[in-house]
């Protein structure tokens, strides 16, 4: 074998906690898949250092939240996607405020802290629609934080409303919006969404929301769904576009990244598995160096290799989530318990605790 002192120095560059660039990350992910996740949990550990009273490299936290879909009418049709259907559908629905409220309810007595509220592109609800809904939740569930609708729903409420998202995403704030999740992230190359969700958000404006949430002091998470039509290549690119906005506007908690999922839906594309899976991961963690933490995403995965995520690069588990309704119809159904959470996060070694959206402990 050949001495190859380029690579020597790069490793040693993302051992000391460098930046790298493109090139280089397309270098790394083409390393053993054992050592590019010897790589991402030095990363995790420098990331987590100073957190909870320098204890961070000891804990893995993990949230209890329920995934509430408000509606599965949907008008963007992405290949991808099972879960949505058009108004005539017979099971198509729009959720109502006494089912809400059950749902809600019932997460607050399983000591849920958080719903996270995302539905499909309804070509019909008007903004006061939503308005009263999150001003209903505020009020009678004020410790509930709402983590809500994706930027790729808050485009399609600017088409609707006809309204500035800077007024939109103000107005949902006051009503009661804490937080906004990372969803409709897919892979922000547009090349790649024109394939997979034509008449979705682009790139830019999946970013231009985050970057005006995070103006307005409204924190959000970034996500990557992988495995489908996109290169290597395509996948650092989205890396990159979140690095980037993250050095701007500081609003990212998490990043969270999970394997397309085939079943049910029109896209046809070869999946990938948890090779691919872990391997994507670790090559996150490290480029993401801005970042303070990064989900597994066991959802998607299954309980084991969700817990192996925690050795290349992750120190979350994510939620129990106790509903899901999106990727299970794409034939994904795996389920997790809190107390499947300690055993998996204690059988590392590590101490579990709960925490919220903000990865505050809450025991």
């Amino acid at each position: 074998m050949i001495y190859d002192a380029s690579l020597d120095e790069l490793l040693q560059k993302v051992w000391d906690g460098q930046r790298i660039n493109q090139a280089e990350a397309l270098r790394l992910y083409r390393l053993p898949l054992e050592e590019l996740g010897a790589l991402a949990d030095r990363r995790r550990q420098l990331a987590k250092a100073a957190a909870y009273a320098g204890r961070g490299n000891e804990i893995v936290t993990y949230n209890v939240d329920r995934n509430v879909n408000y509606t599965n009418v949907c008008n963007v049709y992405c290949k991808f996607c099972a879960f949505y259907r058009v108004e005539k559908d017979d099971d198509a629905y729009v959720i109502s405020l006494e089912e809400m409220d059950q749902k809600i309810a019932e997460t607050v007595a399983l000591g849920g802290t958080q719903i996270l509220m995302q539905g499909g592109h309804h070509p019909k609800l008007t903004k006061q629609w939503y308005l009263d809904l999150l001003s209903h939740i505020k009020a009678k569930w004020p410790q509930v934080n709402i983590h809500g609708f994706s930027p790729s729903e808050f485009i399609h409420f600017r088409e609707v409303f006809n309204e500035p998202l800077e007024t939109i995403i103000a107005d949902f704030a006051k009503a009661g919006l804490g937080s906004i999740p990372g969803g409709g992230g897919e892979i922000l190359v547009d090349r790649v969404r024109q394939r997979i969700a034509p008449l979705k958000a682009m790139s830019s404006d999946w970013l231009e929301v985050m970057d005006i949430a995070h103006k307005q002091g409204l924190n959000s998470s970034a996500t990557m769904m992988f495995g489908h039509v996109e290169t290597v290549a395509d996948r650092i690119e989205h890396l990159e576009r979140l690095r980037r906005q993250q050095d701007q506007s500081k609003g990212f908690t998490a990043f969270i990244c999970w394997t397309f999922q085939a079943e049910h839906t029109k896209l046809k594309a070869p999946t990938v598995g948890a090779h691919e899976y872990l391997r994507t991961q670790a090559l996150g963690r490290i480029y993401l160096d801005n970042f303070p933490n990064i989900q597994s995403s066991w959802v998607t995965q299954g309980l084991e290799i969700g817990q192996i995520a925690l050795k290349f690069g992750a120190n979350d588990l994510g939620s129990i989530m106790i509903e899901e309704n999106v990727v299970s119809q794409a034939g994904t159904t795996f389920k997790m318990t809190v107390p499947d959470m300690h055993r998996l996060i204690k059988d590392l070694g590590y101490e579990p605790h709960q925490r919220d959206n903000w990865y505050r402990l809450v025991n």
